[in-house]
Protein backbone atom coordinates (compact mmCIF):
# COMPACT_ATOMS: atom_id res chain seq x y z
CA UNK A 1 0.00 0.00 0.00
CA UNK A 2 1.17 3.37 -1.27
CA UNK A 3 1.86 5.96 1.31
CA UNK A 4 1.58 9.86 0.23
CA UNK A 5 4.84 12.10 1.95
CA UNK A 6 2.19 15.14 2.99
CA UNK A 7 5.28 17.47 3.27
CA UNK A 8 6.24 16.87 -0.09
CA UNK A 9 2.49 17.62 -1.42
CA UNK A 10 1.73 21.28 -2.78
CA UNK A 11 -1.72 21.06 -1.51
CA UNK A 12 -0.58 20.35 1.58
CA UNK A 13 1.63 23.29 1.83
CA UNK A 14 -1.07 25.25 0.58
CA UNK A 15 -3.32 24.28 3.45
CA UNK A 16 -0.39 25.04 6.00
CA UNK A 17 0.12 28.68 4.28
CA UNK A 18 -3.74 29.55 4.46
CA UNK A 19 -3.73 28.24 7.96
CA UNK A 20 -0.69 30.47 9.00
CA UNK A 21 -2.65 33.18 7.19
CA UNK A 22 -5.32 33.04 9.17
CA UNK A 23 -3.51 32.72 12.78
CA UNK A 24 -1.57 36.01 11.44
CA UNK A 25 -4.67 37.99 11.72
CA UNK A 26 -6.36 36.40 14.47
CA UNK A 27 -3.84 38.13 16.82
CA UNK A 28 -5.89 41.39 15.64
CA UNK A 29 -9.02 40.17 16.60
CA UNK A 30 -11.14 41.39 19.69
CA UNK A 31 -10.28 38.95 23.10
CA UNK A 32 -13.71 39.04 23.22
CA UNK A 33 -14.16 36.84 20.27
CA UNK A 34 -10.91 34.25 21.51
CA UNK A 35 -13.80 31.80 22.37
CA UNK A 36 -16.39 32.49 19.05
CA UNK A 37 -15.32 33.33 15.95
CA UNK A 38 -11.93 33.47 16.59
CA UNK A 39 -11.90 29.62 17.35
CA UNK A 40 -14.14 28.85 14.38
CA UNK A 41 -11.53 30.60 12.42
CA UNK A 42 -9.02 28.53 13.92
CA UNK A 43 -10.25 25.12 14.27
CA UNK A 44 -11.62 25.69 9.80
CA UNK A 45 -8.03 26.43 9.23
CA UNK A 46 -6.07 24.07 10.98
CA UNK A 47 -8.37 21.18 9.82
CA UNK A 48 -7.33 22.14 6.08
CA UNK A 49 -3.44 20.81 6.20
CA UNK A 50 -4.25 17.95 9.36
CA UNK A 51 -6.61 16.37 7.00
CA UNK A 52 -4.22 16.18 4.03
CA UNK A 53 -1.68 14.87 6.73
CA UNK A 54 -3.96 12.35 8.44
CA UNK A 55 -5.22 11.43 4.97
CA UNK A 56 -1.42 10.56 3.58
CA UNK A 57 -1.30 7.61 6.37
CA UNK A 58 -4.20 5.93 4.44
CA UNK A 59 -4.92 3.74 1.34
CA UNK A 60 -5.83 5.50 -1.86
CA UNK A 61 -9.71 5.88 -1.33
CA UNK A 62 -8.88 7.16 2.19
CA UNK A 63 -6.88 9.64 1.31
CA UNK A 64 -9.43 11.07 -1.42
CA UNK A 65 -12.18 11.38 1.34
CA UNK A 66 -9.75 12.93 3.84
CA UNK A 67 -8.81 15.42 0.70
CA UNK A 68 -12.81 15.88 0.66
CA UNK A 69 -12.92 16.92 4.06
CA UNK A 70 -9.91 19.23 3.66
CA UNK A 71 -11.84 21.03 0.66
CA UNK A 72 -14.96 21.19 2.62
CA UNK A 73 -12.92 22.82 5.87
CA UNK A 74 -11.33 25.49 3.20
CA UNK A 75 -15.16 26.28 2.08
CA UNK A 76 -16.57 26.32 5.62
CA UNK A 77 -13.74 28.98 6.22
CA UNK A 78 -15.11 31.36 4.03
CA UNK A 79 -18.06 31.98 6.20
CA UNK A 80 -16.51 33.53 9.53
CA UNK A 81 -14.12 35.28 7.47
CA UNK A 82 -17.24 37.18 5.56
CA UNK A 83 -18.33 37.58 9.18
CA UNK A 84 -14.91 38.70 10.52
CA UNK A 85 -15.11 41.29 7.67
CA UNK A 86 -18.25 42.50 8.50
CA UNK A 87 -17.63 43.06 11.59
CA UNK A 88 -14.44 45.10 10.69
CA UNK A 89 -11.73 42.92 12.43
CA UNK A 90 -10.18 42.14 8.75
CA UNK A 91 -10.37 44.66 6.00
CA UNK A 92 -11.30 43.92 2.34
CA UNK A 93 -7.78 43.30 0.89
CA UNK A 94 -6.78 41.05 3.66
CA UNK A 95 -10.65 39.09 2.88
CA UNK A 96 -9.32 38.89 -0.94
CA UNK A 97 -6.07 37.67 -0.55
CA UNK A 98 -7.32 35.04 1.90
CA UNK A 99 -10.44 33.54 -0.61
CA UNK A 100 -7.96 33.65 -3.82
CA UNK A 101 -5.48 31.24 -1.52
CA UNK A 102 -8.65 29.33 -0.44
CA UNK A 103 -10.05 29.35 -4.43
CA UNK A 104 -6.33 27.98 -5.05
CA UNK A 105 -6.87 25.22 -2.93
Amino acid sequence: MKRHNYKKLKIWKLGLEISKNTSDILANFPKHERFDLSSQISRCSISIPSNIAEGSARTDNSFSHFLNISLGSSFELTTPLLIAHHRAYINTETLNKLEEKIEEF
